[in-house]
């Protein structure tokens, strides 16, 4: 074989392995363009799936600023206790003076932990701002009933009793109350 026709052999499987390479290669990046726009619409309609459940966490996370409420530290064990104490501190703070407060517990199957009634007497403004003020002191809680009279002993002065509803937040979780 003569120093041309090797020459000749050289170039041509240089040109063969190029157009092989560039062949296969082409090949491998179509793979990988197609896996790719796979890929971003699998995420786009995951973004799409997951934008209901994004407007309900804004939703969710407003609410729990709104009213102090963390629904990951109530314990069903001690979440009347602590509720009671929050209304106690929320009245005393307030200007409220309370008197007796009962606490009874409700059957198993309704959406409410306990009841609390609380009698209580102060100014007008003052039990007015304490009853607008329970929906914000961090626990579920519903004013079922509410009795004001004048008070007897000074003028300005009235005299409250309140039911007050504990809401048993766990079987209100799983369904939406928007």
């Amino acid at each position: 074989m003569s120093e041309r026709d090797q020459r000749i052999l050289r170039y041509g499987s240089i040109a063969v392995a190029i157009y092989l390479i560039l062949f296969f290669g082409r090949q491998f990046l179509e793979k990988q363009r197609t896996d790719y726009r796979k890929l971003v619409t699998q995420a786009q309609d995951l973004r799409e799936q997951n934008q209901p459940y994004a407007d309900r966490i804004a939703l969710v996370k407003k609410m729990m600023d709104d009213y102090n409420l963390d629904p990951a530290k109530l314990r069903k064990a001690s979440v009347v206790a602590e509720a009671s104490a929050a209304i106690q501190n929320s009245a005393r703070t307030g200007g409220v003076g309370l008197g007796p407060i009962r606490e009874s517990a409700t059957s198993g199957t309704s959406k409410q932990v306990a009841t609390i009634q609380i009698e209580g007497s102060g100014s007008v403004a003052s039990v007015l701002g304490f009853m607008s003020n329970l929906d914000r002191i961090g626990f579920p809680l519903v004013i079922d009933s509410a009795q004001i009279t004048a008070g007897n002993n000074q003028p300005g002065q009235i005299k409250v009793a309140l039911t007050i509803v504990i809401l048993d937040f766990d079987q209100w979780k799983g369904t939406p109350h928007a």
